[in-house]
């Protein structure tokens, strides 16, 4: 299937379309990438080169895919990082444009606005207009806990307390909602957790917490685009979760082995669809 994925992409390393349109590739997807960003590379080294590209340049790149008649085959919209209101609204206005031609189209939007021990790293204003002109309109978010928490204004400090908040989510649009990298204090510390809600059913899968002395840039993006891509082929919501999961759990053991601060997404190449290890989903 075709998706058109809107984020930001560095030369170097794997964040953004650059985390997102391999995995999509791995799975058989077609993507169209539009860069919203093009850097050397991530900014959490603290020193990159490169340029933001005005937020027009999404539209102007969807009129010449438009021109070859091209939209009524994309399958889904896949939406990252925004730095801007500009490229929100951009954003917004591509999946209605892409919907207009091919009703059935997903939205798979990663609210991407900061995390838990950096806060939010997103300019002023750009949150709720997140909220308002991008979540509703999504088939599935996923936000990590610490947006989640901004998206709903609730706290969440159990398992139930994060189902809650992302039946919220749901109630504003979205059909799934996938909560990644949630720790909450009734759930084992060595762990970390990936939660999918919808409107009546919900399941998470737990993996064993790997120790990194930074933390890894890039992993929302990947977890986002392989659900997206687990979805278009079908799979139930408990099943994409139980395959994402596992593949990119196989994608940070390469990377712990490897022991560098970039995804290892090339090392682990097809063994993201077939890892050594698979981690349940279990309904809760």
């Amino acid at each position: 299937m075709n998706v058109l994925s809107i984020q930001s992409h560095v030369a170097y390393g794997h964040v953004g379309n650059a985390a997102a349109v391999f995995p999509l590739q791995l799975m058989g997807h077609e993507v169209w990438p539009i860069h919203t960003v093009q850097f050397s590379n991530h900014t959490g080294y603290g020193a990159w080169t490169g340029q933001v590209f005005d937020a027009a340049i999404i539209g102007e790149l969807l009129d010449g895919i438009a021109a070859r008649g091209a939209l009524p085959s994309c399958h889904a919209v896949l939406s990252g990082y925004m730095g801007g209101a500009a490229t929100i609204r951009e954003v917004a206005a591509a999946v209605a444009r892409v919907r207009a031609a091919h009703p059935g189209a997903l939205y798979c939007c990663d609210p991407v606005m900061g995390d838990v021990g950096r806060g939010v790293f997103v300019q002023p204003g750009i949150p709720e207009l997140m909220i308002e002109a991008a979540v509703p309109l999504a088939d599935i978010v996923t936000p990590n806990q610490f947006e989640l928490e901004m998206i709903t204004g609730r706290t969440v400090s159990s398992t139930a307390e994060a189902v809650a908040a992302a039946r919220a989510v749901v109630a504003r649009g979205p059909k799934v909602v996938v909560v990644t990298s949630l720790a909450t204090p009734d759930a084992p510390a060595d762990q970390i957790r990936v939660l999918a809600v919808t409107a009546d059913a919900a399941w998470t899968v737990s993996t064993p917490l790997l120790d990194f002395p930074i933390p890894l840039n890039g992993a929302g993006d990947a977890l986002a685009a392989l659900f997206l891509g687990h979805t278009l082929d079908g799979k139930p919501v408990p099943d994409a979760l139980s395959a994402t999961v596992s593949g990119l759990f196989q994608v940070f053991a390469e990377t712990h082995a490897a022991r560098t601060r970039e995804l290892q997404l090339i090392a682990a190449g097809a063994t993201m669809l077939t890892p050594k290890r698979r981690f349940a989903a279990v309904a809760i």
